[in-house]
Formats: C-alpha cells, sequence, structure tokens
C-alpha cells in the first residue's frame, strides 16, 4: 500500500493507504471526502461566523451559552426584545438535562440557559475527543485517518448533543445544520476551504495526478512508497513544490554552519605558535637519536 501523506498548501492533513493499482478518479475522490469531512468536524467544534474575521467555538459556545437564539433576535438587548414582543419557542422547549443554568451570552447569539457543570463536561470531554481523531498530529504519528474515522468523531459529537439535549437543538442552531448537512457557509471564510469532490485535484512532484491514470503510473509499482501530495481545487494552478529540505533539518544545518563559523574564528586568534619549540615538534629528532648527538651541549656541565 502506497503511503500518502496529503497537504493543502504547506499545512500536513492526513494521511492516506491506498493500492498502487488504485485509480486516481475513485483516489482523488475519496481524499476530498475526508478532507471535508475533518472541516465539518472542526467547524462542528470551532465553527465559523459569518463574518470572515471572527470564529465561534460552536460546541463550547452551546456548553456556556445554551442554544442559538432565533435569527430575529440575535444580537437584541432584552428591551428590545421585550418592546418587540419576540419569543424563542425552541429555546423554551430545548433544556438541557438535569436543569439550566442562566449564563447570559455578551455576544447575543445564544439564549444563556447553558447546562449544568456535569452535562458542560460531557460535551466538552467529547469536543476533546473528536479533535484528537482528526488531528494533524495524526500525521507525526503516523495513523491513517479515514472515512470511517471522521464519521466516528461526528456520531460521537451527535450523541454527546442528544445525551445534553434529549429535545434536540433549534432548526436554525449551526450544530444541529452541520449534523445533517444543511449548513450555509456562504459569505464565510469556511466556504473557502471546502473543496468540492468533482472538482479536487491531487499534485505531486509539479505534477497532476491525471484521474483517468492509476497511483502506479506515477510512483511505480513498489507498494512501500510514501508520497507527499497537495489538494486543492481546479482551476488554481499548480501548488508550491516541496522544499528540498524540511525546515527542521534546514535548522540543523544552519546551527552546524554557525558553529564551524566559531570554530575557524577561534582558530585565527588562536596565533601563537610556541609549540613549535617543543621536542616533539622537532622534525630531526630522530636522525639525531641515531647519530649520537641528541644530547651534544656547548657550555661545560
Amino acid at each position: 500500500m502506497v503511503l500518502l501523506h496529503v497537504k493543502r498548501g504547506d499545512e500536513s492533513q492526513f494521511l492516506l493507504r491506498a493500492p498502487g493499482s488504485a485509480g486516481l478518479g475513485a483516489l482523488t475522490e475519496q481524499a476530498a471526502r475526508v478532507y471535508n469531512a475533518r472541516l465539518k468536524v472542526q467547524r462542528v467544534c470551532s465553527g465559523a461566523s459569518c463574518l470572515q474575521s471572527s470564529r465561534w467555538v460552536e460546541m463550547e459556545e452551546l456548553a456556556e451559552h445554551g442554544v442559538f437564539l432565533p435569527p430575529n433576535m440575535q444580537g437584541l438587548t432584552d428591551e428590545q426584545i421585550e418592546e418587540l414582543k419576540l419569543r424563542d419557542e425552541w429555546g423554551e422547549k430545548c433544556v438541557p438535562s438535569g436543569g439550566a443554568v442562566f449564563k447570559k451570552d455578551d455576544v447575543g447569539r445564544r439564549n444563556g440557559h447553558a447546562p449544568n457543570e456535569k452535562m458542560k463536561d460531557v460535551l466538552k470531554k467529547t469536543i476533546e475527543e473528536a479533535k484528537a481523531m482528526i488531528s494533524k498530529k495524526q500525521v507525526e504519528a503516523g495513523v491513517c485517518v479515514t472515512m470511517e474515522m471522521v464519521q466516528d468523531a461526528l456520531d460521537q459529537l451527535r450523541g454527546a448533543v442528544m445525551i445534553v439535549y434529549p429535545m434536540g437543538l433549534p432548526p436554525y442552531d449551526p450544530i444541529r445544520m452541520e449534523f445533517e448537512n444543511k449548513e450555509d457557509l456562504s459569505g464565510t471564510q469556511a466556504a473557502l476551504s471546502v473543496i468540492a469532490e468533482p472538482d479536487a485535484q491531487l499534485w505531486w512532484a509539479a505534477k497532476e495526478l491525471r484521474r483517468t491514470k492509476t497511483l502506479s503510473d506515477y510512483v511505480g509499482r513498489n507498494e512501500k512508497t510514501k508520497i507527499i501530495v497537495k489538494i486543492q481545487q481546479r482551476g488554481q494552478g499548480a501548488p508550491a513544490r516541496e522544499p528540498v529540505i524540511s525546515s527542521e533539518e534546514q535548522k540543523q544545518l544552519m546551527l552546524f554552519y554557525h558553529r564551524r563559523q566559531e570554530e575557524l574564528k577561534k582558530l585565527e586568534e588562536n596565533d601563537d605558535d610556541s609549540c613549535l619549540n617543543s621536542p616533539w615538534a622537532d622534525n630531526t629528532a630522530l636522525k639525531r637519536h641515531f647519530q649520537g648527538v641528541k644530547d651534544i651541549r656547548w657550555r661545560p656541565r
């Protein structure tokens, strides 16, 4: 099985295994599917707001401030809501298990009826476990991320929400919309990261891996090959090539040259040649020894 280290730009994403005989059409779509599913988990845990410059932590916000307010109530003060006679019907239904603890959302996006500490810990623990399953650190650990693993992370998040909110979440809550694949990412930074499966491309060694060919057409028949491929949207051109040496290797190389320069500088400063008068530095000592003139002195003893 060929090991593919999938990157987006210069950032590592995940590892993927495939036989050399795998068709690149199916393999490209598989890589895009895993990539997009990982983004979904990240959005559920660390969702994106409608403002490109801001980010919200959706699941943690759910744990801290309760469910989403209706769109027509978001950002309004209590006085404005009372004056307009608006009512949060879904907020009255979606009560967390064990009762709610009021904690006002200063941003005005959520209703402030947060779950108790025990239920809050359920959500936060599940968030950490889901993040670990799809983390980029899996690349360093040599763990391949499969679609089943990503789906398991989503199922765990969905299960935690059902435990804390057995009545479910409002239909306009971003977390529920993500679970039901109804999310609207238009106008958000997150939309720029998603790659449609039909438009996905894999690049290796400055070459596009064409969908009509197999993986072995590019990397050969050695099933123990490891390559770095870059995934991107069609029409974006060729991605930047991988550097010849890694950043860590470059740091070590620079450190070696710096130490070498310091050593040469010290040698240049140390111009003392008094050692040349030492007996061991005399290149005629052996000759004089055999001639018997080793210890001749011109002064009387």
